[in-house]
């Protein structure tokens, strides 16, 4: 088959190195956005006297029939990519007229037009599944205000504190990468369509209207920039990168919490798997999958910046290499959050497990020092006393709730009765009262924070 920009050449590429160069293979992932893009950019050509009425009508009954039977073609790698694939389609439903959609237009700006379009349907629709996230998590956060817990700084018990806060905790997380998408959108939703190859065209076309006709929001103001940016890959791939951290995070908690050392969860059977050998196992094995899928994700980000770090103006082949990594990283994603959610929505959380867990660790020990202070004692010198204390707990096997009076007082004369409540877990949790603290209070505050921001949507 002659290649459609074969007029120059007097030999055939090797069938190695067609196979090598051509990308059908997934850019025709692109197929729906490469005929929207085609739809728009032809009804402008019309619109602007380049194509007469009956081409254009020719061009988008044909272009429409494509659209109708997308999943019922062929394509091949003779074509190279999508773009040459759906043009060859067109040429034999309407004939020679289908050579004329690519007036002032190149693959170069045609292909950047179809990863911003992709992308941004891409880009809403994670959004919306982030979103599903965040609810179910104040969902279950608005089970747990009260329901206590160890807190850890370093894996080690440090403050008992709110369920709920903890959950929450990844809430706003998740707020931050909803927020960075949107932004991102800004510049998704701009049209490098009519840049050409790299300097634009001597046709009279409108950019302004094939861009409107596509629902973009601003055109590129540089006909090379248009065709050689891909900062907008770029930019999501780090933000799935951030994605996939806050999951991965929230994935090794709940894998450590679902051990039976721990026992603080017990994930659905559905999202757990077990073993070939050993029939008491149950793994927390998609919790892990997501762990693990994260590094795929940062590979990804990281091959294409190296990719992009020394690429002259304007369009180079190197650029194809775009595609295979943000596909894999949006199908990875959207996956990984989609599985999360429901993982998080069907798991119990243990609540006697986790208060019995704050009453036997010295987790109250701030308590301790705090009530010195408002006895008029400085901080650091209530420290010293209750790590004394501590100690003293250590060696005889106890823990600061099970100590007598006169024991306390042999610290510091100053300790009296009124000690004991404040050492109780679910009161240490409950003072703590300030903006954006564990209290049960504080939590209700910021849980109806949280459920105002989704109402926004």
């Amino acid at each position: 088959m002659t290649k459609l920009w074969g007029g120059r050449f007097t030999e055939s590429a090797s069938a190695q190195a067609e196979a090598f160069g051509a990308s059908i293979a997934f850019d025709q992932k692109l197929a729906a956005v490469d005929l929207q893009g085609s739809l728009a950019h032809a009804q402008m050509l019309y619109e602007q006297g380049i194509l007469e009425k009956t081409e254009w009508e020719q061009i988008e009954t044909g272009l429409k029939q494509l659209q109708t039977t997308l999943g019922q073609h062929v394509y091949t790698t003779v074509d190279e990519d999508i773009h040459m694939n759906l043009e060859r389609l067109l040429t034999e439903q309407i004939g020679p007229v289908a050579g004329k959609l690519h007036t002032a237009r190149s693959r170069n700006d045609q292909v950047a037009t179809d990863l911003h379009l992709w992308m941004e349907q891409h880009v809403l629709e994670l959004l919306t599944s982030i979103r599903n996230l965040q609810s179910v998590i104040t969902e279950q956060a608005e089970q747990h205000v009260e329901t206590v817990m160890p807190g850890y700084t370093h894996l080690q018990r440090a403050q008992p504190i709110s369920l709920a806060h903890h959950l929450l905790a990844y809430f706003w997380m998740f707020e931050r990468d909803a927020d960075r998408l949107t932004d991102n959108l800004k510049r998704i939703r701009m049209s490098p369509l009519g840049a050409g190859a790299l300097a634009g065209t001597t046709f009279p076309i409108d950019r302004f209207k094939s861009a409107e006709l596509l629902g973009f929001e601003h055109v590129y103001p540089n006909s090379l920039d248009a065709v050689s940016d891909r900062d907008f890959v770029i930019e999501y791939l780090g933000i799935a990168s951030t994605v996939m951290m806050h999951l991965s995070r929230f994935c090794e908690e709940i894998i450590i919490w679902a051990s039976q050392e721990f026992s603080f969860i017990e994930l659905s059977d559905a999202f757990s798997t077990g073993s070939s050998m050993m029939p008491q196992k149950k793994n927390p094995d998609f919790a892990e999958l997501i762990r693990g899928k994260t590094g795929r994700v940062y590979g990804n980000l990281m091959g294409f910046l190296t990719t992009m770090k020394a690429l002259p103006l304007a369009y180079n082949k190197d650029m194809q290499e775009d595609k295979e990594g943000v596909f894999d990283t949006a199908d990875t994603v959207l996956q990984s959050v989609q599985i999360f959610t429901g993982m998080i929505e069907s798991a119990t959380f243990k609540t006697e497990a986790l208060k019995k867990a704050t009453m036997q660790d010295f987790s109250n020990a701030t308590e301790l020092a705090d009530y010195l202070v408002t006895k008029g004692i400085p901080f650091r010198e209530a420290h010293e006393i209750v790590g004394k204390a501590v100690l003293h707990c250590v060696q005889s096997g106890c823990f600061l709730k099970d100590l007598t009076l006169s024991t306390y007082q042999t610290f510091h004369s100053v300790i009296a009765e009124d000690v004991y409540p404040l050492l109780d877990p679910v009161q240490a949790v409950a003072r703590r009262g300030s903006y954006g603290g564990t209290g049960f209070t504080a939590v209700r505050e910021q849980l109806a924070l949280a459920k105002k921001q989704l109402k926004k949507l």
